[in-house]
């Protein structure tokens, strides 16, 4: 019996030494992206932010003040795949929220999928999404192999690529919202039909109620002095409206679509995000994560620009409701949870706005395709050299100009000398020069880290400083200028000790870094590294 006894004893020590020797990691996770979020954000409105969003991260998280995107192009698809992946278009696949399909010869949506279908949405195309176009594993797919899959993982947004790709392959979900009914639904990559906490949350038609809440500002309007005046010519009403001025209207119908424009937007994905923390009971056995975006800041920003009203006013509201859902999960978890905040890019002022200032600032097309292809069927003999222009790039048809006799190098000099007699455009550059670095070593490294071999383009337009791809109003992004790469990235809660560093850090950083925190492998296709000083002692 005593033997028996020593036994058993040695057994239950050996048992206590192993769990003890178990990594410590959090409850749960929190990533939260905020769609065109420039870093400036952080401080232009910084007096106007209360105590508890965030100022609070700012003053108890830790704050890398130089995080810029390092790659092209910086829009949304691809900055929610680099923060999740550690990987720029180069490893990760995702070179834009669409790109063109040399196989098909048809333009590819980054989470489009023919073989799943939608659940708990009207639309069959609604939700035929899943990561399948994504090369690489996830921050959250890493956790769910080095948990035994005891991890669950989820993602939430209004968009659709921002909900998924985060996510990545082996979550548990991701949903997203439907303009159709106003629902939040998914894929059947996921599961075979929602849950029951998201179907009772649908039944409470949140969204048919924010949809007939006007917008207006928080504070009075002259209070408004880090914006520009309500009524600007290069702001872009919203859909049914005829200027873009307070007070905003969205009850017409049932538009649902219309909510993404509306702080409101928001205020739905927040409650949706509590509702599946509730209802998956997240943090209640291994560690889970949540991946949530919030969508309307970008849709809504498409439309006013940087210097709008609105954006402030956004900002404003969007930082009482962080500050209430750290406050709730302050609640929840105690001390036992880890956020970081960041962003997918930012955005370029209005060339409204710069010309008004007699800044450097112009509407330029890029690309313009249609008219390339006229010179250089006159000139060259080709009929149709360029496939496409998607994303600043231009797919050429290698095939078609091999046919008609005409060197490659020829077409490529004409398109050259046609771009860059356009104002707006700095230069332009081929594949081959820019795995030649063409471009100065910081540039080129960037057109590098966004260029992927079987999805990307053979030539690369590169817009000037300044430029706006389209019309002088509203804004858009995707150049590797500041105002579209430069994003504030701060860490809060478990394992964080207060801190600020100003060294140059990329975004693919941000998933080695949450890998190491939690101890687990870094994604497949990482290439980023651990910022260090976020880490402690």
């Amino acid at each position: 019996m005593k033997t028996h006894t020593t036994l058993l004893l040695a057994i239950l020590l050996a048992g206590n030494s192993l769990l003890a020797q178990q990594p410590e990691r959090p409850k749960l996770v929190v990533g939260i992206m905020i769609d065109q979020m420039r870093w400036d954000y952080l401080y232009r409105y910084y007096n106007r932010y209360g105590n508890t969003g965030f100022k609070r991260l700012l003053r108890e998280g830790f704050s890398c003040e130089q995080t810029m995107i390092d790659y092209v192009p910086s829009v949304t698809a691809s900055g929610h795949a680099a923060v999740y992946t550690g990987a720029g278009p180069a490893m990760n696949g995702i070179v834009g929220n669409d790109w063109y399909d040399r196989q098909t010869g048809k333009s590819v949506y980054c989470v489009y999928d023919s073989a799943v279908n939608t659940i708990g949405g009207a639309s069959p195309t609604a939700g035929g999404m899943s990561p399948r176009h994504l090369m690489s594993t996830t921050i959250g797919d890493e956790l769910r192999i080095g948990t035994g899959f005891q991890s669950r993982v989820v993602g939430i947004a209004l968009k659709d690529r921002a909900a998924i790709l985060p996510a990545g392959h082996g979550a548990n979900a991701a949903f997203w919202y439907d303009d159709a009914t106003g629902n939040f639904i998914t894929s059947s990559w996921y599961m075979d039909s929602l849950p029951a906490w998201a179907t009772a949350f649908n039944k409470e038609q949140r969204a048919a109620s924010y949809i007939q809440q006007p917008w207006k500002t928080l504070f009075p309007l002259a209070s408004y002095t880090a914006s520009t005046a309500d009524d600007k010519h290069y702001e872009v009403p919203l859909p049914g409206e005829d200027k873009p001025v307070f007070i905003h209207q969205f009850n017409k119908g049932k538009d649902y679509g219309l909510l993404k424009y509306s702080p409101l937007g928001n205020t739905l994905t927040l409650d949706f995000a509590k509702a599946a923390i509730q209802g998956y009971a997240l943090g209640s056995t291994a560690t889970d994560m949540l991946a949530l975006s919030f969508s309307t800041p970008d849709i809504a920003g498409h439309s006013f620009g940087p210097d709008a009203i609105e954006m402030e006013d956004m900002y404003l509201r969007l930082d009482k409701e962080l500050g209430e859902f750290l406050t709730w999960l302050d609640q929840r978890y105690g001390n036992d949870y880890l956020v970081f905040l960041t962003a997918d890019h930012g955005a370029i002022n209005s060339p409204g706005f710069l010309q008004d200032h007699r800044l450097p600032g112009r509407a330029e097309k890029i690309g313009r395709a249609a008219a390339l292809n006229e010179a250089i069927s006159k000139q060259l003999g080709v009929p149709k050299a360029i496939l496409s222009d998607a994303g600043s790039q231009l797919y050429l048809d290698t095939a078609a100009i091999r046919k008609a006799g005409v060197p490659l190098a020829s077409v490529q000099q004409l398109i050259k000398a046609q771009l860059k007699a356009m104002p707006g455009i700095a230069d332009v550059m081929t594949a081959e020069e820019m795995h030649n670095g063409y471009l100065p070593a910081l540039f080129n490294d960037i057109y590098l880290n966004g260029w992927h071999a079987k999805r990307s383009g053979d030539m690369m337009v590169i817009p000037a400083p300044g430029v706006k791809n389209g019309s002088i109003m509203g804004t858009t992004h995707g150049t590797m200028y500041p105002y579209d790469t430069h994003i504030p990235l701060i860490w809060f809660g478990w394992g964080i000790s207060h801190g600020v560093s100003y060294r140059n850090i990329g975004m693919t950083d941000i998933a080695a870094t949450v890998c190491a925190l939690l101890r687990i492998q870094m994604p497949g296709g990482s290439t980023g590294k651990v910022i260090t000083e976020v880490m402690g002692k």
